[in-house]
């Protein structure tokens, strides 16, 4: 699994800013727990060839008696617990304040592995920037500039030094599907996973993984073998608070990195929410396959069904690639289509696209609608060969590309999905500018 990096410390003391710093500003999802204004961040940095995941919680007041700040502090503590390393973040030029003891103090408690972050240290001598720190107890202090990037690339990198590096899963074709079942809470994914595990025979129990119980159980549904990548949140709900059922969003991230295909859940009482689009979008993100179950769909009328489906298909437009399922999780129904459409995707994400047929495919886009002119010349893509899978990649290679319209890249991702069935997979084409041979290569250089 992808090691966890959260970041904590009292308000304003640069945590969005560090956050926007390791992620690029690329903020995968938010958490829109009900009652708390200030969101929750999660996102990808990487560090060489070490990716991870990136938590930046809300201002942390651990003395907080109620209200929302209580509610804060909480999701705060329990994003620690589920951490596989905590960054304290604190500012160098207000100086240690006793709302940064008191966090201090809290995080001892945890017993988590905790790197003390100075923030704001830019222009200051390292040393005096960090003294003070010292007597929070918590090691080295680590003076940094969120803003500027001092430093935080040396952090990050002592940080993943002292972690295990996650075992690389295989990703051949001929192992059965790896699945996470994510949503909003109370979606029923607990009610799917339930479904799918009890409806056929449980091959193998399950296999503790990580600290954080994430496990994986093998299943089989009409004679066809799945590893469905669980968390204690999904199968073991009793045990668990219905605070991590409800605050919790690391587990599901975890599990959409380790799957292959992701089952979103949607509340079809509830409607397609913003969250419901995160989610999507970072599961896209992530290049992983998608299916849409429209689950408690039996609750509503043949009318409510009808909007609900036009309202599914707006707010979720960016996934017209992906098999939509209205089903009942609790009834048992419409799961067989489900799991149908599961392997198709899983198929779709895996499918080797031969350069032949791929370049003919391109081709034939082009004959049938060739691409606008930019001035007096029209850009060429002369053949197209495969570049990775899961999620499929294609490389094309042409001249003129960089005038290709959006409009355009779209129409031929549609052309290439449709010439080889790719329905459930994200499709990422990359266009590359060929090289005109009667052209000096000193003079290619410079565009």
């Amino acid at each position: 699994m992808l090691p966890t990096i959260v970041l904590v410390g009292r308000p304003n003391v640069g945590k969005s800013t560090l956050f926007n710093r390791i992620t690029r500003s690329k903020s995968a999802i938010v958490a829109d727990t009900p009652g708390v204004t200030r969101d929750r961040h999660y996102g990808h940095g990487r560090l060489g060839e070490r990716p991870f995941l990136v938590v930046d919680t809300g201002g942390f007041e651990p003395a907080a008696a109620d209200g929302m700040v209580l509610e804060m502090a909480r999701q705060t503590l329990l994003a620690v617990t589920e951490a596989d390393a905590v960054v304290f973040l604190v500012d160098a030029r207000e100086g240690l304040s006793a709302r940064d003891q008191e966090v201090a103090q809290r995080l001892r408690s945890t017993g988590q592995r905790v790197w003390l972050a100075v923030n704001k240290a830019e222009g200051l001598d390292r040393a005096v920037a960090g003294a003070e720190f010292h007597e929070l107890g918590l090691g080295q202090p680590w003076p940094i500039s969120a803003a500027h990037g001092d430093g935080v690339g040396a952090l990050i990198e002592d940080i993943l030094a002292a972690l295990p590096i996650a075992p690389v899963e295989s990703e051949q074709t001929g192992e059965r599907p790896r699945i996470a079942v994510v949503g909003r809470p109370n979606a029923g994914k607990s009610t799917l996973v339930n479904a799918l595990l009890g409806q056929e025979r449980l091959i193998t129990s399950s296999v503790p993984g990580t600290t954080r119980d994430s496990i994986t159980v093998d299943f089989e549904h009409r004679g066809h073998s799945y590893a469905l990548i669980d968390t204690a949140g999904l199968r073991r709900r009793a045990r668990i608070s219905e605070a991590v059922e409800k605050f919790s969003v690391i587990r599901a991230l975890q599990s959409i990195e380790e799957a292959n295909v992701a089952i979103l859940v949607v509340d079809a009482t509830e409607g397609v929410s913003d969250q419901d689009g995160n989610i999507a979008a970072y599961v896209i993100e992530a290049g992983r396959a998608i299916v849409v179950a429209v689950n408690k769909s039996d609750l509503l009328s043949p009318a409510e069904r009808s909007r609900l489906k036009l309202d599914v298909e707006r707010r979720l437009n960016f996934l017209d690639f992906a098999r939509f399922h209205f089903i009942s999780a609790k009834g048992g129904k419409g799961l067989d289509p489900l799991m149908r459409s599961v392997n198709e995707a899983y198929r779709a994400a895996f499918l080797k696209m031969p350069t032949p047929r791929l370049t003919r495919a391109v081709r034939d886009a082009i004959a049938a609608y060739p691409p606008p002119r930019k001035g007096l010349s029209r850009p060429k893509l002369r053949y197209a060969h495969q570049g990775g899978s899961n999620p499929p990649m294609v490389v094309a290679h042409g001249t003129g590309v960089a005038n290709l319209p959006q409009s355009y890249r779209r129409y031929l991702e549609g052309r290439i999905r449709a010439a080889f069935k790719l329905h459930g997979t994200p499709l990422r084409i990359e266009y590359r500018q060929a090289e005109n041979p009667y052209v000096p290569s000193t003079r290619r250089s410079r565009h």
